[in-house]
């Protein structure tokens, strides 16, 4: 996602309005006319610094962000951003509750409020991705034509990660969808026995979510992520480049192209070259 890109994100009601309840906090304290008005104790001079407290909390809840951040695979400011706003505004409700457990309580309910009227803003752009309801399903479709090659998210949809890849997914199933190389989603947190069936531990702890397995001929040929030769598992980005490159994207998509039919060949090349 381009900057420009992001910033028009940025611009929607949901994300600034999270920014200026993350910082609401710092701005109340450091702004000399709040401060002395919601913080009045006195003609303390250091009234409106950060006391050894304050410190620790906001020092705890930066070393939270990068941690669950790195952990979620967020490579964009949008993501970034959108992973910490839970983080942020428990250590602010914290923080107004350590000044006044009222000023806590109100923080809360606004926050609240907010998650109510401001919904975080989904992916309404193009995609071309047929969800699955169940693995029965998705093995007759894989056995109906073993030509095509399935490019299939495992997911669950209060999985970060998941909320996070599912705008590259679908940017990507826009771009490299025909009639031979297509772009699947399972939500095994609604059908565990798909969880089962495909080796993914769909619980509040996995590290598997999400989960894209390539299938070609009908079997399983690469997945992301992957356990190594230790039965370990690895640790991936799903970022859209990293996508492009583990499963050979650009590949994939000629050789599905080169065996459509020249009519189809000729219009698939016109929608790439635009």
């Amino acid at each position: 996602m381009t900057w420009k890109k992001q910033l028009t994100v940025l611009a929607q009601p949901y994300y600034w309005v999270n920014i200026l309840l993350a910082i609401s906090y710092l701005l109340a304290k450091k702004a000399p006319l709040t401060c002395r008005r919601i913080f009045h104790s006195g003609d303390q001079e250091d009234l409106c610094d950060l006391d050894s407290r304050e410190t620790e909390i906001l020092f705890f809840l930066l070393i939270v962000v990068m941690i669950r951040s790195r952990k979620t695979g967020s490579v964009t400011m949008i993501n970034y951003l959108s992973s910490s706003f839970l983080y942020t505004k428990v250590a602010n409700a914290i923080l107004w509750a350590y000044a006044d457990y009222r000023y806590g309580v109100a923080f809360l309910l606004l926050c609240v409020l907010v998650g109510m009227l401001l919904p975080e803003p989904s992916y309404r752009g193009p995609e071309h991705i047929t969800y699955f309801r169940n693995a029965q399903v998705f093995e007759e479709e894989l056995d109906r034509e073993k030509r095509v090659s399935w490019l299939i998210c495992f997911y669950t949809v209060w999985n970060p990660s998941c909320v996070n890849f599912a705008p590259i997914f679908a940017e990507l199933s826009a771009e490299y969808n025909t009639d031979l190389l297509k772009f699947g989603k399972i939500d095994i947190g609604r059908f565990p026995d798909v969880a089962q069936k495909f080796r993914i531990s769909d619980s509040s702890f996995s590290r598997q979510l999400p989960t894209v397995v390539l299938f070609q001929l009908g079997k399983e040929v690469d997945r992301r992520p992957c356990v190594d030769a230790k039965g370990k598992l690895q640790k991936f980005f799903f970022s859209s480049d990293n996508m492009r490159a583990t499963f050979g994207l650009n590949q994939l998509y000629k050789q599905a192209v080169e065996r459509l039919p020249p009519a189809k060949q000729v219009g698939l090349e016109s929608k790439k070259s635009q």
